[in-house]
């Protein structure tokens, strides 16, 4: 199945909204690990859910919310740290998550993904509900055990959930080939019994005619599949990590950023098929949405203390918290 031309325009749309959104983010609030050079990946797989169908992401997390269809603004102001945030500036930039749009979590451990993608795929299954479970993981959180007991467990009792790789090439400054014994991940669902996929990340279509194919698959009870996008980021592990050994050539990265910016390569392919009048007003709106996201960032209100304990399971402070400490002025 193919997207028809909204789809396809949408997607471009949730791309570049992941590329604008990080860009802004260096340039007024520098923090977090950026998806620059992965939107492709992210949003070709989005684009095969249902609102309803659940996401687990990773401590590169921008890029997910955006690519699942979630507001601007409130993901702006969670990187501010505002009130206004999506989880009330008190997440951060490794933890947003927007569970209206079936997003349960981004988390910062490497690996924490497997288990609630797993679960969620269990609850799906047991109230009978015809809906997935995708979880984005990367190429180092592979070698974690969490992979491989959520997994078999998947494979087992057939859950309808979709483990999708963002082999990016590096885990921080270790290449996939120092690390894993077998660099092709999709290969290792052989050793489980379910379908494995290996899929250009940067060309989006691609992306998303897979997982199209895997939410089918799980949708009709035959269990999960495991799809390897092979994409890359142009950037750092995080854009305020200074990494004091050379790691990969100028070469290697100009040629991705030149050759393989899935970016570029799905414009190319939407002007080509007449719709530039189309892209372009999609590029001067994303333009507009930033600087709106910015400014609401700005403006919004900073978090109370009162804040502090929200949504815990228990509030262990029984006294008031005031600004001068939470003993108060004893």
């Amino acid at each position: 199945m193919s997207l028809d031309r909204s789809q396809q325009l949408e997607l471009y749309s949730r791309m570049l909204r992941i590329r604008r959104f990080e860009e802004a983010i260096v340039a007024h609030y520098p923090v977090g690990h950026l998806s620059i050079g992965q939107e492709g990946a992210i949003v070709g797989a989005c684009m095969a859910l249902r609102d309803d169908d659940y996401v687990t992401g990773t401590h590169r997390s921008h890029g997910h919310p955006i690519g699942k269809g979630a507001a601007i603004n409130p993901l702006m102001a969670e990187i501010f740290g505002k009130r206004t945030g999506i989880c009330k500036g008190l997440g951060g930039s490794m933890h947003l998550t927007d569970t209206s749009l079936g997003l349960i979590c981004e988390s910062a451990i490497v690996g924490g993904g497997f288990p609630l993608a797993t679960g969620a795929g269990l609850s799906i299954q047991v109230r009978k509900s015809d809906q997935v479970s995708l979880c984005f993981f990367g190429d180092g959180a592979a070698n974690q055990g969490t992979f491989g007991e959520s997994i078999n467990m998947a494979a087992i009792w057939k859950l309808p959930v979709i483990y999708f790789c963002e082999n990016n090439g590096y885990a921080v400054t270790t290449s996939v080939a120092a690390s894993h014994g077998q660099p092709d991940i999709a290969r290792r669902a052989d050793g489980y019994g379910i379908p494995g996929v290996i899929v250009d990340g940067q060309d989006a279509d691609a992306v998303y005619e897979v997982t199209q194919a895997a939410v089918d698959r799980a949708r009709a009870g035959e269990g999960p599949t495991l799809i390897e996008a092979k994409t890359y980021r142009f950037d750092e592990h995080s854009n305020r990590l200074a990494i004091p050994i050379r790691y990969r050539s100028d070469e290697e990265i100009a040629f991705h950023r030149n050759e393989r910016d899935p970016i570029t390569l799905y414009r190319a392919r939407l002007v080509a098929g007449g719709l530039a009048a189309e892209v372009e007003a999609i590029e001067a709106e994303v333009t507009c949405i930033m600087a709106d996201a910015v400014q609401f960032a700005k403006d919004s209100p900073e978090p109370e203390l009162s804040d502090l304990t929200d949504n815990m399971f228990s509030n262990p402070i029984n006294f008031p918290v005031t600004r001068e400490g939470i003993f108060g002025d004893a």
